[in-house]
């Protein structure tokens, strides 16, 4: 999908028995996904903030921000998802700038990571969560590869600073876990929380 506005269906002949579905997540990335699945849904981008509190771990933060997100939209069911990217404890968000961006992947350079996602399912009675969490092995980056990658734009809207399913593929040595998961929505884990608030089964 592109160019979705904000609160427009979206239709690909959903499989029968499943409601209408409010995603809650302005990423292209997490519709792109959804609609994989062939999916019907509404995308209601939500206003949250998204600052981690004092001592909160990767897994309670990403579901506390899911909770949050499925919480604050209309409508039912709603899937959310929040996704970060963590390093010997420290949080990569989305870089503010290139240098920003660059320090990010010298650090995540020749090391393997994590990718945590937290993923709410919720309708008016019923609220369910999940937490997916996948190791990702970069590659050892020398200089004029991280210029290169810097220099196609790809960093600065992106969780620790690539995209796996882009050009940022090129970095990525290996990968244990969910591959959509770093993508940014675990799909396996999408489809059980969906089975467990609405019955609903592919």
């Amino acid at each position: 999908m592109s160019d979705e506005v904000p609160g427009v269906a979206h239709h690909s002949s959903p499989p029968p028995g499943l409601p209408d579905l409010v995603l809650a997540s302005a990423s292209p990335r997490r519709r792109e996904l959804l609609a994989q699945l062939g999916l019907t849904f509404r995308v209601m981008p939500p206003d949250v903030d998204e600052t981690p509190l004092a001592g909160e771990r990767p897994a309670e933060l990403v579901v506390r921000l899911a909770t949050t997100k499925a919480r604050t939209v209309e409508g039912e069911p709603v899937i959310a998802a929040d996704t970060i990217v963590e390093l010997d404890g420290e949080l990569l968000g989305k870089p503010v700038d290139d240098t920003d961006a660059r320090r990010m992947l010298q650090r995540l350079s020749g090391r393997t990571h994590h990718v945590h996602t937290g993923v709410a399912v919720r309708t008016d009675e019923r609220l369910e969560t999940d937490v997916v969490t996948t190791a990702v092995r970069f590659a050892a980056l020398r200089p004029g590869v991280l210029d290169w990658y810097l220099a196609t734009g790809e960093p600065f809207d992106k969780a620790g600073a690539y995209a796996i399913q882009g050009a940022g593929a090129v970095l990525v040595e290996g990968v244990r876990g969910s591959v959509s998961n770093v993508v940014g929505l675990p799909l396996t884990a999408v489809v059980t929380l969906l089975q467990r608030v609405t019955g609903w089964t592919l």
